[in-house]
């Protein structure tokens, strides 16, 4: 493939929901291009775009995945992105890399959740929008009823550009309302013919009217019932298009290659240039524009970890020029690397190239460095661009090898992904002792064990995390701590008295008022490290104890037998007697949950947070006809929270949940957390 510039560079991604034919459709394009030569199949596992092992066992897309085509001498960068919410992370992947998002919907399912959430990232992210109704060779396909949920859904910037003329549930052809032409598809073959637009006449004028929005100029001629020029027609689409004002439409099926040679001229004639596309602002204050004499600008939005090809860094050029064998800075970090090989890639292919221009996209291997959302620049003017807006992992599971001795494996293959897909996170919690991997769902979770496994040669499984509790008293006591050995020679002698009592808050204090001397000072530190160490474990279920003041304030002490030794146990001796007698009790930790639901769902989430014992806090509305629901819940019940409000709200809802205080648990609660703490032997 030849080298492009800025000027004929489109940097397109395919979004929308899971299973509305983006890899097909990609599939399609590179087809009809000639990118490729065969037309694979997803039920196949034979595509371009899905090569990862994981996409090909699940037929679905888990991974953002890029290949370039070349129509009419235009470089078009197809970026296909997942529709799986669980792999969110791709979608914000590719619209960081793009100009242009190409939504598709399913023209038998009509606009769903995944479109709804595509369209709206794109908005966010300022990117110009076209649609593709896919899918119309299909039976159960209607392309009326997905216009008219279009429009309900994102108004009248929605504009129909190419049509279906549909008979007997067959495309019989496809319409082209601004060039008036005809196109019929038999066998790959395409025929094109001048035809009237009669019954087409509301979208027509509709379409004329939004490009008439572009300018002043167009609007006088518009007015004056003057026909617009193809010129006029394209510069008024391509410019209500990169200003958020218009959303062409086009139609088509990507199996059956209906549609495909007009959303690529679509693509050509209407997406933003690389070129065009947004000026991107700098941390330093700069804007960087997408210019090839510029200083060199590269943002790396996506990384593949491979333990055995080793590490593949994917950038966007905004500014200057990528070479191999140069030598560039890590914004973030300062250092410096050597760029070596400088690859573009289709698919799970990559093939070398002399250099990246400004507003292309490529690879570039084992950088030792550089991560996910960092820039790469001139070693002598530093720029640092906006690099991935990640969505934050919301499920949680405790993660453990099914062999023992493995656990460093599972943490190195962890720390791997994680470079991969930032969207995972793991910690360790000291407290409950486990190893707790986060992401965005079931399914998430779930390729996550597959690759380690297949990847890193290392099998876990999954549980739900231990909740970590806390232990405190509800009433004040005061116990002897006696502690006394002869085994010949010097003994041991410590003795202390040592009233415990709750405190507001969740630390432990230690205090003294020994008067007279029998407990000599030097000890006084020997007792607090006894005490220390015994409230890391509480004589309920284990857990620690907080919210605990403890003042020794008498003893005696031998001038021979006494140690520091013999004090720490006569003070442990003095916990473990007292602390049952205080009225001891379970704590659980609170969170505070904001989640954002569809108006029509407040009912339904308020009444599983009763079920959570959560108590609602308040109640705001947000936009897009959503209602922000405030609670406090224990954490203990939030295991699986993400996974029932997606299903409850088909995607739609989102919650953040942070951690708040500790109360006390419920009794039926606490007797249960206790119960399991001795079956599993944390207490005797």
């Amino acid at each position: 493939m030849k080298q492009y510039h800025a000027n004929n560079i489109k940097n397109i991604a395919l979004a929308g929901h899971a299973g509305s034919g983006k890899t097909s459709l990609a599939e399609a394009m590179l087809f009809t291009a000639g990118a490729s030569d065969r037309l694979g199949k997803v039920i196949d596992s034979n595509t371009v775009l899905d090569f990862d092992a994981e996409e090909k066992k699940r037929h679905t897309s888990v991974s953002t995945a890029f290949a370039p085509l070349e129509w009419k001498d235009v470089k078009v960068n197809l970026v296909d992105t997942p529709g799986l919410f669980d792999f969110a992370g791709g979608v914000c992947e590719g619209l960081r890399a793009v100009d242009g998002v190409l939504t598709v919907i399913s023209g038998k399912s009509g606009v769903t959740v995944g479109a709804e959430k595509a369209y709206k990232a794109a908005k966010k992210a300022g990117k110009g929008t076209m649609f593709f109704i896919n899918k119309l060779d299909s039976d159960k396909a209607d392309f009326h009823k997905c216009m008219d949920s279009l429009i309900a859904k994102f108004g009248k910037s929605v504009c129909p550009i190419v049509v279906p003329i549909i008979k007997d549930h067959h495309v019989e052809a496809l319409v082209n309302l601004l060039t008036a032409k005809r196109y019929t598809y038999d066998n790959g073959k395409i025929t094109e013919t001048d035809t009237d637009l009669s019954g087409f006449e509301k979208w027509v004028g509709e379409l004329n009217e939004a490009i008439a929005s572009a300018s002043d100029e167009l609007m006088e001629k518009f007015f004056a019932g003057e026909p617009f020029t193809r010129e006029e027609q394209i510069i008024g689409i391509s410019t209500g298009l990169l200003a958020g004002e218009i959303s062409p439409v086009f139609c088509g099926a990507g199996r059956s290659l209906i549609g495909i040679d007009r959303i690529l001229d679509g693509i050509i004639n209407y997406m933003p240039t690389a070129a065009r596309g947004k000026v991107e602002e700098s941390a330093e204050g700069e804007e960087i524009a997408c210019d090839e004499n510029a200083p060199l600008s590269a943002v790396a939005f996506k990384t593949i970890a491979d333990p055995f090809v080793g590490k593949l860094t994917y950038f966007k050029v905004q500014s200057g020029v990528l070479k191999p064998d140069s030598q560039v800075m890590n914004a973030r970090t300062g250092e410096t690397e050597r760029i070596g090989k400088v690859l573009m890639v289709r698919g799970g292919k990559q093939e070398e190239v002399s250099a990246l221009y400004a507003g292309d996209l490529g690879a570039v291997a084992k950088l030792a460095t550089v991560m996910t959302g960092d820039t790469i620049c001139a070693t002598d003017h530093k720029i640092t661009l906006p690099g991935v807006d990640y969505p934050a992992p919301c499920l949680n599971m405790a993660i453990r090898p099914k062999k023992k001795g493995e656990e460093e494996k599972v943490v190195s293959g962890l720390r791997r992904l994680i470079e991969e897909d930032p969207t995972i996170s793991q910690v360790n919690n000291t407290e409950t002792m486990e190893q707790i991997v986060s992401g965005l769902g079931e399914q998430h979770l779930d390729v996550v064990v597959s690759k380690l496994k297949n990847k890193f040669g290392v099998e876990v499984e999954l549980a739900s995390p231990r909740v970590a509790y806390r232990e405190t008293i509800r009433k004040k006591v005061s116990v002897q701590g006696r502690h006394k050995k002869q085994s010949g020679g010097h003994g041991q002698f410590g003795d202390v008295w040592i009233e415990f009592e709750p405190i507001a808050g969740e630390g432990f204090e230690f205090a003294e008022r020994v008067v007279g001397g029998s407990v000599p000072k030097n000890y006084f530190p020997a007792v607090e490290k006894g005490l220390n160490e015994c409230i890391r474990k509480g004589v309920l279920a284990g857990y620690p104890v907080v919210g605990l003041r403890a003042t020794l304030y008498d003893g005696s002490y031998h001038p021979v037998d006494s140690s520091e030794m013999a004090f720490k146990t006569a003070a442990s001796i003095a916990f473990k007697n007292g602390i049952p007698d205080a009225s001891p009790a379970i704590l659980e930790p609170i969170g505070t949950l904001v989640t954002l639901v569809p108006e029509e769902l407040t009912g339904d989430i308020i009444g599983e947070l009763n079920k959570r014992r959560g108590r609602v806090l308040g109640m705001n509305p947000a936009e897009d006809h959503q209602q922000e629901v405030t609670a406090e819940v224990p954490m203990a019940e939030m295991a699986d929270f993400s996974t029932l409000l997606r299903q409850l709200s088909q995607g739609r809802g989102t919650f953040t949940l942070n951690f708040e205080r500790y109360e006390e648990a419920p009794t039926p609660v606490a007797m249960k957390v206790i119960a399991e703490a001795r079956a599993a032997g944390d207490v005797e």
